[in-house]
């Protein structure tokens, strides 16, 4: 397994476990991401994922559930896709031109989509009152590759304002805070 199909795999599951904890009722209590309720944590991850990747890789068929019929089915469905796409070294190593740059699908998904994840899985144990605490490793990972890229990201539109926090915050309510987040 290469160390990014390790990656997207051990984030994955920490967002499926936060995905199976989710209470009854509690898809659609308010998440971070202004104007989103839990379920919505989901949808943006089903939608854009597969929109992004099905226009320049041959990923294999899916059948996503409805999201609002059972949003659990519908991240497994697209977390199935991911590690099929990811165990197949014909779409995994076949490269492409991206936004960011000539990578290979692995390199892409890890890049974006796997960051994706595990920033959106402290959004969705926080709208469910499930565990926030993120991998510190990789908390620090993104929050040192991050902080040189700041008006980089803050202009793309994909992150909100910087939130202030105290100088000794720990770091993964720095990361939060760098995303917009107000932990």
């Amino acid at each position: 397994m290469t160390e990014q199909a390790e990656r997207y795999r051990w984030i994955a599951d920490g967002f499926t476990r936060r995905v199976a904890a989710v209470p009854p009722g509690a898809w659609d209590h308010p998440a971070p991401c202004e104007g989103w309720v839990a379920r919505d944590v989901v949808r943006h991850l089903v939608e854009w994922i597969p929109g992004f990747f099905a226009g320049q890789w041959d990923l294999p068929p899916a059948e996503i559930p409805s999201v609002d019929d059972d949003p659990a089915a519908a991240w497994a469905a697209l977390d199935a896709l991911l590690r099929s796409a990811l165990a197949d070294p014909a779409v995994a190593d076949a490269e492409r031109d991206t936004p960011m740059g000539r990578n290979t699908f692995a390199a892409t998904l890890d890049m974006i989509g796997t960051t994706d994840v595990f920033l959106h899985t402290w959004d969705l144990a926080r709208a469910t009152g499930g565990d926030e605490r993120l991998d510190p490793d990789e908390v620090h990972r993104l929050y040192e590759g991050m902080l040189p890229l700041d008006e980089v990201l803050r202009t793309s539109g994909h992150y909100g304002p910087r939130v202030p926090v105290p100088d000794d915050a720990d770091e993964q309510t720095k990361l939060l805070a760098f995303i917009g987040r107000t932990p």
